[in-house]
């Protein structure tokens, strides 16, 4: 069985309460998980969120679109992650973040797709080596991986993060990362800033009314026709909440050693 889980909160540092902004009228998250729900290999989508009682909401909206909502820790978010699973027993573990709304179903069951032909632990289409879009990330891995992961995990980001303890561990998993025909990693769809939900509501407004099932190639086509458009959001950096991890990092091992 392969299961979706989408890390979802809301007290993000940079724009808290995103995950429920509204764009067309609809929660941002409930318009990720409408194109999440299109994929074609995914049997099971759950969205994680924390226990602490500012993501009551998050829970609320998922019982209103009928999703499942599994509740763990909020800093801990390889603990939820694997709590998660653990609950619904799948073979194969797909994560996805609440703050990508223009996620695409097809890129998600090709990353799928390359996982299982190669046999991989794990499998990321992000990272260093991206070509996607940053706001398309997509990683798959097996429920071991996760398992040991959650078992021998021990910086702030192997937590924080859920995967870098698994990607740490080449000689231990096989590792793959799947690539595009292309090299659109310059481009920035994620929401992070107030900027980036900007940006998205813009493309949602552009295409949405017309076609609720847009995907990457409709987007690229608006800011070729509209790229004043991707100025909006431009000059963020990439994976910054990551730096901030290892950060904490050096403050724990530091204190490990003293």
């Amino acid at each position: 069985m392969i299961i979706a889980i989408l890390q979802a909160r809301m007290s993000s540092s940079r724009l808290p309460g995103k995950v429920l902004k509204p764009i067309m009228g609809k929660p941002m998250l409930a318009l990720q998980v409408e194109r999440i729900l299109r994929t074609r290999l995914i049997d099971r989508l759950v969205v994680a969120t924390s226990t602490d009682p500012s993501d009551d909401p998050v829970e609320q909206l998922c019982k209103k679109i009928s999703v499942d909502c599994f509740r763990g820790s909020l800093d801990n978010v390889l603990d939820r992650y694997y709590r998660t699973a653990e609950k619904f027993n799948p073979d194969i573990v797909v994560r996805l973040t609440g703050d990508c709304p223009l996620t695409d179903p097809e890129i998600i069951d090709a990353t799928i797709r390359f996982f299982q032909k190669n046999r991989y632990d794990y499998v990321t289409n992000g990272d260093q080596e991206s070509t996607f879009p940053d706001g398309l990330d997509v990683e798959v891995f097996s429920i071991e991986a996760l398992r040991k992961a959650w078992e021998n995990a021990q910086l702030p980001s192997e937590k924080e993060h859920v995967t870098p303890y698994i990607k740490k561990q080449s000689d231990n998993f096989k590792i793959g990362n799947f690539k595009g025909s292309r090299d659109l990693s310059g481009l920035r769809w994620t929401v992070d800033e107030p900027e980036d939900f900007q940006f998205v509501t813009r493309v949602y407004e552009e295409l949405y009314p017309g076609n609720p099932c847009f995907g990457t190639d409709e987007i690229l086509d608006l800011l070729t026709r509209k790229p004043e458009l991707s100025g909006i959001n431009a000059g963020f950096e990439r994976n910054e909440g990551v730096k901030k991890s290892l950060l904490k990092d050096d403050e724990y091992i530091k204190n490990e050693k003293e």
